[in-house]
């Protein structure tokens, strides 16, 4: 891993980061701008994709075929599907899949995407790394789709029909790009809410800096490692 492009899909999520590394340039390609970086002996590629799957599909073909990148890692936040899951737990993405993607009506399964399939793997190598890290992390499904999942029955419907520890709004379609584009990828989330998230004292806007700014901690000691 020489060149790393780093997805995030809000300015959030990419500040944590751009505090942990020394900024070299900015490039803008279309209305994105890319953060070239680096860290120890690595040059990383940051960028805001903005939420949804589209936004993140786009951003990670440009990255890949403009910025000149060896691998993609997609950090960021999630909302949990499952009571061991906490908030601020780390989640390794082995497999991602759109929970949102239907073409059922064909006889095929729910998250079938043709061509791909119903769930994405993440590069093996990279998921090892990330588990050395922390040790506590889980490693499972990261289900993606163009919905912000408050609903608890749709929250308990992702996990069951695709036993996704998480749900988030851009990996699975980063995935995708990467997979199709035969470029190793990784995708890693730190929960900022969860089902039971009424119980929490703290905003979801605070979840989201303290997680942003873990997850980002998290990715350093990884990329430090590699």
């Amino acid at each position: 891993m020489k060149r790393i492009g780093i997805i995030f899909a809000m300015e959030e999520e990419l500040q944590s980061l751009l505090d942990l590394v020394e900024l070299k340039k900015e490039k803008k390609i279309y209305d994105i701008t890319f953060y070239e970086c680096t860290l120890k002996e690595k040059e990383l590629v940051l960028a805001e994709s903005g939420i949804g799957k589209v936004n993140a599909a786009r951003a990670t073909q440009i990255m890949i075929d403009k910025m000149n990148v060896d691998c993609i890692f997609n950090i960021g936040v999630a909302g949990s599907l499952s009571k061991d899951v906490k908030v601020c737990d780390m989640v390794i993405g082995e497999k991602l899949v759109q929970h949102d993607f239907d073409i059922t009506a064909f006889d095929h399964d729910k998250g079938y995407v043709p061509k791909v399939g119903v769930y994405v793997e993440s590069n093996s190598d990279l998921v090892k790394l990330a588990e050395k890290v922390d040790k506590n992390a889980h490693t499972g499904i990261i289900a993606s789709g163009d919905i912000f999942c408050t609903d608890k029955e749709m929250s308990k419907k992702i996990a069951k029909d695709f036993h996704a520890l998480c749900v988030e709004m851009e990996g699975a379609s980063i995935a995708q790009v990467c997979y199709l584009s035969r470029i190793p990828f990784l995708v890693i989330r730190c929960i900022s809410d969860s089902p039971d998230g009424s119980k929490n004292k703290l905003t979801y806007d605070e979840f989201l800096k303290i997680s942003s700014e873990k997850a980002s901690k998290y990715l350093k000691e990884m990329i430090e490692k590699a």
